[in-house]
């Protein structure tokens, strides 16, 4: 392509310029060029120059695709919020669950974003297994085409903080591909850290400012937005209606039935979301802790951009309750303890020492120290929002919400020590007051779109909440389809959580079958995974009748007990080898005919 002279509004240093420029250019820089010119053209025609602004610019559009892997409906959630950032700004977005995704296609695509969380001691989100195991494999793909960026959820209590996003990103690196941004690790207190990370990203991959203009009125409309949007750092106080203790007389546990004032909140939730609240420190705690660290409780502090009482800020903002390998580690800068120090160079010895133990005992075993109250209160984190899952159905019960709550007390090193938000709502919390709260979707543990499909609910405890709103819902829907509960606690006369919804529903229909597990009513204990071992050829018929099963409580010992009971079942009705029953299972999760709410 030579331009010419003749007719030309260039001079000859132009023109060469040009021709040594043009030759060079794609097909998408010449349009994107053309566009360029002509906005700039149009601009000026329409203003006058002295109100005349940056052009916008819309270059052709880029590929890029977003996977997400969620066990609570974060990542999800972020991933969504991304991907309609970017396509305002022309990049073709494609958004999907590493469940959904064929793990082959990852050769097909050039730009990569990956949002996963990591579950339990380590762990991928269940609908994440199979990609994750594959992506590790011999099977796994060259990638030296991809261009790709990773952020990392956890929760820094626990020991493998981040790991299988840590694992993504070094696997994706040694197949061959190339970061767009390095990884971001996000602790529960996400919001800050995951904006910087997809602020970097955008000015990476669009390889311009990401800076979002807005007129006046998008600006008025934005706030009039926020300000009735509740959210983690703008939570509703909702008031308490009622607060009942549900365990009878002489049971070793506490739960509590919390009922709680929505009206206003403009709150939309469904079966299988949980509540945030955001709790506070107890006062006694707080006052034992600073006369341990002999501060003033009235000395400021600068805390998250905010300037408070050294009090106000250990009360009402930090976590002082549990004890991390990253915190212990802050702490040995301050001190010069030597069984402070043995603490962390013995593999395991953090681990037993901190189980069940908090600062407060920190300060106390291994004074003195040599910080001052801003260095002490930067060690920390804010104190996370404690998660429940909704008891109630929003249709049956449109103005409120309602959880089930229970008490965590025990014993260690001679103190009594209670749950930060349960001990709270257990002892302090009376009918009257509020709780700041928030609604937390969590789009991989819901009711079947399609009312006929059949449904298992397995929970212990407090792992039965969930499961009222899903038989609440189904009540007010008129839904009478196959529902089968099995529910398992301690004690049939003390312990039997909602015993009289149970009874009333399945005389309607709404509920069809239910077995119990007490498990200290007989002197052989009895849990819900026996039940379901016990029933194993109806569990595996309702599973070829395409039932989606459900499972809720603690991961540790319930939930791994079920899953191993369920696998066997599998094995021996399903007539299978165990890998045959393991990617059964694996494709249960993939279908989502496999949810689990575990903690």
């Amino acid at each position: 392509m030579k331009l010419q002279v003749i007719n030309s509004p260039f001079n000859e240093e132009q023109i060469k310029l040009l021709n040594e420029l043009l030759p060079k250019l794609t097909i998408e820089q010449k349009i994107w060029l053309n566009g360029y010119l002509s906005a700039s053209q149009a601009t000026q025609d329409t203003l006058p120059v002295a109100e005349s602004a940056p052009p916008v610019v819309q270059p052709v559009a880029q590929e890029l695709t977003i996977l997400y892997g969620s066990q609570t409906g974060n990542s999800q959630g972020l991933a969504e919020k991304y991907a309609s950032a970017l396509k305002a700004q022309n990049v073709d977005v494609t958004v999907a669950s590493l469940g959904k995704f064929k793990a082959a296609n990852l050769k097909k695509i050039t730009n990569l974003l990956l949002i996963v969380s990591t579950h339990g001691e380590g762990d991928p989100p269940d609908q994440a297994i199979q990609f994750y195991e594959f992506l590790h494999s011999k099977r796994a793909p060259k990638l030296d085409h991809l261009h790709y960026s990773v952020l990392a959820l956890g929760d820094s209590s626990y020991e493998f903080f981040c790991k299988t996003g840590k694992d993504f990103d070094e696997q994706f690196a040694k197949l061959g591909a190339t970061r767009i941004a390095p990884r971001t690790d996000c602790d529960v207190d996400y919001d800050d850290d995951a904006a910087q990370w997809f602020s970097v990203v955008q000015e990476k991959f669009l390889q311009q400012p990401t800076e979002v203009v807005t007129s006046p009125a998008q600006t008025e409309q934005t706030q009039a937005s926020d300000a009735t949007t509740y959210t983690r750092k703008n939570p509703f106080y909702a008031e308490v209606l009622e607060n009942l203790n549900l365990n009878g007389r002489g049971s070793n546990k506490e739960t509590r039935h919390i009922e709680l004032s929505i009206e206003g909140a403009n709150f939309l939730f469904e079966p299988g979301d949980s509540i945030g609240i955001q709790p506070e420190n107890d006062e006694k705690l707080v006052d034992a802790l600073l006369t341990a660290l002999q501060f003033d409780p009235i000395t400021e502090v600068s805390v998250f951009d905010e300037t408070l009482s050294v009090k106000d800020a250990l009360q009402k903002k930090l976590e002082i309750t549990v004890l991390s390998k990253p915190v212990l580690e802050k702490i040995g800068a301050y001190t010069e303890h030597p069984a402070f120090s043995e603490l962390l160079e013995e593999s395991n010895a953090w681990k037993d020492y901190a189980k069940g133990r908090d600062l407060l005992d920190v300060v106390e075993d291994f004074a003195p120290f040599t910080w001052t109250a801003q260095q002490f209160v930067e060690i920390l984190r804010k104190i996370p929002a404690r998660l429940y899952s909704i008891a109630s159905s929003q249709k049956a019960n449109p103005d409120e919400v309602h959880l089930t709550i229970g008490k965590v007390s025990y014993e260690t090193n001679g103190r009594q020590r209670l749950g930060v938000c349960s001990g709270s709502v257990a002892e302090r919390i009376q009918i009257g007051d509020t709780l700041p709260i928030y609604v937390h979707k969590n789009p991989n543990f819901s009711l079947p779109e399609n009312e006929d499909t059949p449904i298992i609910m397995i929970g212990a405890g407090t792992g039965v909440a969930p499961y009222r709103s899903f038989l609440e819902e189904r009540e007010e829907l008129g839904i009478e389809g196959k529902a089968w509960l099995i529910f398992g606690d301690q004690h049939f006369v003390t312990d039997f959580l909602y015993q009289t919804d149970w009874q009333r529903w399945l005389a309607a229909g709404t509920l069809s079958q239910m077995n119990v597990a007490f498990s200290r009513d007989t002197d052989k204990k009895v849990y819900v995974q026996h039940k379901l071992e016990e029933n194993a050829a109806s569990f595996y018929e309702w599973l070829e009748q395409g039932a989606v099963i459900y499972v809720c409580g603690d991961e540790k010992t319930m939930a791994a007990d079920v899953d191993a009971t369920i696998h066997h079942i599998i094995e021996q009705q399903g007539q299978k080898t165990p890998e045959e029953a393991k990617a059964f299972v694996n494709e249960l999760k993939q279908q989502n005919r496999y949810q689990r709410d575990v903690y």
